[in-house]
């Protein structure tokens, strides 16, 4: 892949669960996620309130990155998947994700996130600030 490609940023209500799968999986976050669980996968699409993709302009337009978020489109956004491929990182396609996030949600909207240990210092370096009063109840499977 060339930096000189064309990246489209698009909602996709209706991403297909396995290109769902291989992004999680090509990005890394498929340690993290249920990958191996297809009905679990399609409610975590269903449900979002919002599906962000990037996609290659070229052929085939190959998916090489998502968003998902749960909103109310007013008040907050919680981004539960940032995902994209290891093949396009560090070309500006997280960045552009969650900037058209914040352009379809308006600067009304905060973002809220949970990030991989891996994964902060990108955070750090796009301006989103830690928040030190996050609380969690850990999931049972």
């Amino acid at each position: 892949m060339t930096t000189r490609s064309k990246i489209l940023y698009a909602r996709e209500p209706a991403l297909d669960a396995a290109e769902f799968r291989r992004v999680l999986v090509e990005s890394g976050l498929g340690a993290t996620r249920p990958i191996d669980d297809e009905a679990r996968l399609k409610t975590m699409l269903a449900s979002a309130d919002m599906v962000l993709t990037a996609r290659l302009d070229a052929p085939g337009k190959p998916l090489i990155g998502l968003v998902r978020g749960i909103t109310d489109f007013s008040w907050v956004c919680y981004i539960s998947e940032l995902a994209v491929c290891k093949s396009a990182q560090g070309l500006g396609i997280g960045k552009g994700l969650l900037d058209e996030v914040r352009r379809q949600l308006g600067p009304s909207v905060a973002i809220s996130l949970i990030s991989v240990p891996d994964a902060v210092g990108f955070y750090e370096r796009i301006g989103m600030k830690r928040m030190p009063d996050a609380f969690w109840f850990g999931r049972e499977g």
